[in-house]
């Protein structure tokens, strides 16, 4: 058993094999290169791909894009328009090869590129963009006041919940995807958009005997996951703005210290005022981990500000996350939208839940001083036909800790010091699993992240390279002196509402782990050996410094809902990496009681009621909340 090196990139020509190559990279887009875009269901490396790119300080976008060629850079126009403000040091882009040769020491970009993310390559982003247009079709009325902003899958603007006097209150939708029916927004360069015209005259078409034929009004826009009774997005634009009579469901619950005040349902603005969607590319809600969403999002939250004024006050909910990442706030696009949020100046919130996985055995937190190891049991499912994934962040100036691995039913692979990196392909041509360990890395600005990646454990094609399922064991050693306190993370990878996609979570396992049920079960006690927590099981979107962060609470006796991180900290005394988050801002409600869990709100279609689960029903809440104090 031995590791093979790393291979040259297909796409970014870089040998990964190479001392310090893999320093300041992204450890997602060296994986993708190690088993050549397959996990992204690609056959062949793609023609560009998407990015999150964070500036130097004191560099602007149009600096960037002075310095580069649109040759091999593509910027959305959005990002030096009007509505981004100035000072701005992140823009998503589309790039090609040649990009890699200019951010080497010497190139024209080195001085000016901090760092970039990979975002999930599929549909238009790898596809050559479209040129740039000064406009396709008129200039969009620019909203003013309030303004609520959505971001999520399945947003059933059609429902009459989110309609005034039968006219659409969304007054732009944006889908991301690149099959569908409107213009292209020319700031955005891909997706389509419809205006609150567009919906209306499609209501007004599909309308018979005095009712609108919701099914035929989204066949018309082709739409066709708003046939589905359940959405995720719609379920949460009702909780942010659909009628005030949805709210009688929350009433009476017993006050909790960290709740804000009770509903004021005769200012409710946000069941009358209009609002901006972007549905989601499908690619990132089949793809749950949203390790890859940062681009989407992102120039999500651009659209949105530029169909605004600025002097609009915008509350922008996105109840979406994923489980690992630094949990400090340094990710690019947490640190994007703290940017945003401050260069706003109080005229942008942004809302996020804290996270659905208190209970799921996917994150371990040891302290290890010189000799000392953990040794984590990391079950791979079977019948998984995803990649899984384990990241094992470490803090600044831990250079002395090693990271071996041992696949289910073989001999462990050699320990792999900081810096260095290798696949396991057991005699094969594709990897099995690999473990990327840069020195540094670009998806979180303190220490650095090992990732450990596997394959799949089952395809239906025999020409897809497998894993076995079981336990990985995974030991973790510090060899050098002083204590070094670490956080594992095991990525998202659920099956979203509605969805088929063979994903199978893999999680922790221990001996010392609590799983009794009994009273007392369900949080951590500083007395307990195990490595595996709840605490610090937070949706790692959620961990910014001004983003704010929503937990949830059960209706019935304002008591904690088991899956959500909660506060105070249960395991607050346990050491920490320096600016680890773990503890929601605020709450909302997500259970009726300890037997019922979850909460109602809108079906798809108009009349439907439907009950939803986790915190992704409590930042809607506090988006409403906000919204109404503007």
């Amino acid at each position: 058993m031995t590791w093979t090196p790393l291979p040259k990139g297909s796409f970014s020509g870089i040998d990964w094999a190479k001392p310090g190559a893999s320093t300041g990279f992204d450890p997602y887009l060296i994986w993708a290169e190690a088993d050549n875009f397959v996990g992204y269901g690609l056959k062949k490396p793609p023609k560009w791909l998407p990015v999150l790119i964070e500036l130097t300080a004191g560099t602007s976008i149009a600096k960037l894009l002075t310095a580069a060629s649109p040759a091999w850079l593509n910027v959305p126009p959005v990002y030096t328009s009007p509505a981004a403000p100035a000072g701005l040091r992140f823009c998503t882009a589309r790039i090609k090869p040649a990009f890699f040769k200019h951010i080497r020491p010497g190139g024209s970009l080195h001085a000016l590129v901090q760092r970039f993310e990979l975002g999930l390559p599929t549909g238009r982003h790898v596809e050559d963009p479209a040129p740039h247009t000064a406009s396709n079709g008129a200039t969009p009325t620019l909203l003013t006041g309030k303004v609520i902003g959505l971001i999520d899958g399945g947003l059933a603007f059609a429902n009459a919940n989110f309609l005034r006097n039968g006219k659409s209150r969304t007054a732009y939708f944006w889908r991301q995807d690149s099959k569908g029916v409107g213009q292209t927004p020319a700031s955005m360069g891909y997706g389509h958009e419809l205006t609150a015209a567009d919906i209306n005259q499609a209501m007004q078409h599909h309308t018979y005997n005095g009712m609108v034929d919701e099914g035929a009004v989204y066949t018309h826009f082709e739409l066709r996951d708003l046939q589905k009774n359940v959405n995720h997005g719609t379920h949460v634009m009702d909780l942010a703005c659909g009628p005030r009579t949805l709210l009688a469901q929350f009433a009476g619950a017993p006050p909790h210290p960290d709740a804000p005040p009770s509903w004021d349902l005769a200012n409710d603005d946000a069941s009358r005022h209009d609002n901006v969607t972007v549905q989601l590319d499908w690619s990132n809600v089949t793809d749950t981990s949203g390790g890859s969403m940062n681009v989407s999002v992102m120039d999500g939250l651009m659209y949105i500000l530029s169909r605004c004024a600025p002097s609009a006050k915008l509350a922008v909910n996105l109840s979406w996350g994923t489980l690992a990442g630094p949990h400090d706030g340094s990710s690019a696009l947490e640190a994007a939208m703290d940017q945003l949020i401050e260069l706003k100046n109080g005229k942008l919130q942004i809302i996020v839940p804290a996270g659905n996985s208190y209970q799921s055995r996917t994150h371990a937190n040891a302290t290890l001083s010189k000799g000392q190891h953990v040794t984590l049991h990391w079950r791979g499912q079977p019948d998984d036909s995803t990649q899984s994934f384990l990241e094992i962040w470490l803090p600044q100036g831990a250079h002395g800790v090693t990271v071996q691995i041992t696949p289910p039913g073989r001999p462990a692979l050699p320990a792999l010091a900081w810096g260095k990196s290798g696949m396991w392909t057991n005699g094969g041509a594709h990897p099995l699993c690999a473990v990327i360990y840069p020195q540094s890395v670009a998806t979180g600005a303190h220490g650095t992240c090992a990732l450990v990646a596997a394959a799949p454990s089952f395809s239906f094609k025999s020409s897809t390279t497998t894993a076995p399922s079981g336990i990985w064991e995974v030991k973790i050693t510090n060899t050098h002196s002083g204590n070094v306190t670490l956080d594992a993370y095991i990525e998202r990878d659920d099956v979203a509402i509605g969805q088929h996609t063979g994903a199978r979570q893999s999680y922790f396992e221990d001996r010392d782990y609590d799983t009794s049920g009994n009273p007392g079960s369900f949080v951590d006690h500083p007395n307990n050996p195990t490595p595996i927590r709840r605490s610090g099981n937070f949706n790692s979107l959620s961990t910014g410094k001004r983003t704010i962060s929503v937990g949830g609470l059960r209706v019935a006796d304002s008591s904690w809902a088991r899956y959500s991180p909660r506060k105070p900290d249960p395991d607050g005394s346990r050491p920490q990496r320096p600016g680890v988050v773990k503890v929601p801002d605020t709450v909302g409600f997500t259970d009726e009681n300890p037997a019922l869990i979850g909460v109602l709100g809108a079906g798809t279609r108009s009349g439907a009621v439907v009950r939803t689960i986790g915190t992704s029903d409590a930042a809607p809440q506090e988006t409403r909340r906000i919204f109404n104090a503007l």
